[in-house]
């Protein structure tokens, strides 16, 4: 089955021979090899770029074995492209399968790393330099670290429902329903009925994402890290922080967890790509809580698996795939905070907090998202629409709806429009 994934393709062919080592990250399974291997390379090829100027060496392959040596990876792509007038294109994959080796000239000194080989293959005119990482044993945001402004990042994510549609077709509502329940990981599409792609979603938090941040981070509370994996999967879209997951932790069981082994544990599980974070920002004062915050899972189906897809409550799983949605499209997504003054139950005025679902920016432009499954009496929409009259300015309001059919403005200039409509809509934004 073809999958589009014309985005990412267009931000490759962008950073193609700028002279940066291009570093494709993102959850593991979530097609980035197959982006560069085939989709990338495909175009290469059509642009009249000869299969003999494409080098890729996979590092999780018998045949690449060696060049896990970051010595004799460098060596043999340097024998190859150093003395010749042609322009080469390398893909290593897996590159956090690559090995330290140590110093032949300095053997006290700090050990080879691959590190190392890309800088030395980066400064080779002809050459151009892509990678992909996952986190077994190298989380993917560490390289950028290590190449922080030698580097160009293309961050892929599961498909979208724009890219999953493309491939499956027919009726765009059944295949939403399916988008809801199994989610946009790629091999999914591939699954012969239902109950593979269950076991797939499934086997990939036993097999790949708790094993490599186990073994990446060694990990001594195994059992804690998969509490608080559940507990986020079961509140997605819901303000929490380390401390009340603790007390969560500790209402359960016997030994107390220590909010700091809590703020740990999230934080690996956002390193490899599992939930990002999503901050509270006062719309007025122009400035972030520190806690509490909201967490979304990177893949619903992912998020649904883990939970045994039991909690299908469609508002939040709905507020989760617009969040998806709109870091796909590389805005920056915060929970929007404006205060109304209300009466408390003494007869005193009151600041009272009302939160808008995703406050968007890119640049200097700013959109106001809230996301409202229904709204079927008026009492029900003044209530959702209340936080856009509070935020006293007039960038553009958005509510995005399950319940209607084609897109209108009310009075207030605030647009309804279908979910489905939306996540189509690439230029709305």
């Amino acid at each position: 089955m073809d999958i589009k994934r014309d985005s990412y393709l267009q931000q490759l062919i962008s950073y193609r021979f700028d002279g940066l080592v291009k570093v494709i990250t993102g959850i593991r399974r979530c097609g980035k090899s197959y982006l560069l291997k085939n989709i990338y390379k495909d175009y290469l090829l059509q642009d009249g770029v000869k299969e003999e100027q494409i080098i890729i060496i996979e590092l999780d392959l018998a045949k690449d074995i060696k060049y896990r040596n970051p010595l004799l990876l460098s060596q043999y792509v340097r024998e190859m492209v150093e003395n010749s007038k042609e322009e080469f294109y390398l893909f290593i994959d897996e590159i956090q399968m690559s090995d330290e080796v140590p110093n032949p000239y300095n053997k006290e000194g700090k050990k080879i790393t691959f590190y190392d080989a890309l800088n030395d293959l980066r400064s080779l005119s002809n050459l151009d330099v892509y990678v992909t990482g996952s986190n077994s044993k190298m989380l993917s945001s560490d390289i950028l670290t290590e190449f922080r402004g030698r580097s160009d990042e293309i961050r892929v994510h599961p498909l979208s429902f724009a890219e999953y549609y493309s491939a499956v077709g027919g009726d765009k509502n059944e295949a939403f329903d399916d988008y809801t329940f199994y989610g946009g990981m790629p091999l999914i599409l591939s699954r012969p009925n239902d109950a593979a792609k269950m076991t797939y979603l499934k086997s990939l938090f036993t097999e790949v994402y708790i094993k490599d941040i186990v073994e990446r981070k060694k990990i001594e509370r195994q059992d804690v890290l998969e509490q608080i994996l559940d507990l986020l999967c079961s509140s997605i879209g819901s303000l929490t922080n380390p401390t009340k997951i603790a007390d969560t932790l500790r209402s359960k069981q016997t030994l107390g967890v220590a909010a700091n082994t809590i703020r740990s544990y999230i934080g690996h599980l956002e390193d490899a790509f599992l939930f990002s974070e999503s901050k509270r920002y006062d719309v007025k004062g122009k400035s972030y809580f520190d806690s509490p915050n909201k967490y979304y899972s990177e893949d619903i189906g992912l998020r649904n698996a883990r939970i045994g897809f039991r909690q299908q409550e469609m508002t939040h799983i709905m507020e989760n795939i617009i969040y998806n949605e709109l870091m796909i499209r590389q805005f920056s997504v915060d929970v929007g905070v404006v205060y109304a003054r209300t009466i408390n139950q003494n007869g005193n005025s009151v600041r009272t907090p009302r939160e808008i679902d995703f406050v968007v920016t890119s640049g200097g432009k700013k959109t106001y998202i809230q996301s409202a499954y229904s709204m079927p009496t008026e009492e029900k929409a003044e209530v959702e629409l209340r936080c856009f009259a509070l935020t006293g300015d007039s960038f553009p309001k958005i509510v995005v709806r399950k319940d209607i059919g084609k897109r209108w403005y009310d009075e207030n200039g605030i647009l309804n429009i279908n979910l489905i409509d939306f996540l189509l809509d690439k230029e709305l934004i």
